[in-house]
């Protein structure tokens, strides 16, 4: 009788993060100096309404309540077929760090000047709902008009 051969398992397809939010405002009010992934503490009804993009991070921040990290400010709306169990569309969120990063974060946090914002919301590779939090830093009018003619420079670099 012959051993089977070891043969190499299937590949399954690289599996890609799906874009659910993002915080474009952020960008352009703060000067983001370092940045975090942070998975988020989500009920069922919530997690159907991402998997069909609908999130608002305009007025969104995050925030220490003791030892945890909480988003807060994001709206993501009602579930249209969920009953008495849906959820509320801005309640606040844990979010989900490693205890040396939320040390970090919270020594940042506490530096004057100095936000915590989310900038992104999408679904990992494994399937999970994550975070990108970042520090920053608030751009005064003149920096917003320096980073603009920046911007206004490179597209007129790339049509000529």
């Amino acid at each position: 009788m012959a051993k089977p051969q070891n043969q190499k398992p299937k590949s399954a397809p690289a599996a890609t993060e799906t874009l659910v939010g993002d915080n474009r405002k952020a960008r352009h009010h703060y000067e983001i100096l370092e940045r975090y992934e942070a998975g988020m503490v989500l009920r069922g009804t919530e997690v159907k309404v991402l998997r069909q993009g609908q999130i608002s991070l305009d007025e969104a921040y995050c925030r220490f309540d003791g030892p945890e990290l909480f988003l807060i400010g994001a709206t993501i709306p009602e579930y249209s077929h969920g009953n008495l169990q849906n959820h509320e569309p801005k309640r606040k969120r844990k979010c989900l760090l490693s205890r040396q990063e939320l040390k970090k974060l919270k020594e940042k946090a506490q530096v004057k000047g100095l936000t915590l914002v989310p900038l992104r919301v999408y679904f990992g590779t494994k399937g999970f709902a994550k975070v990108t939090i970042g520090v920053g830093r608030g751009k005064k009018l003149h920096d917003k008009r320096q980073s603009e003619k920046e911007k206004q420079a490179k597209r007129e670099i790339r049509e000529a």
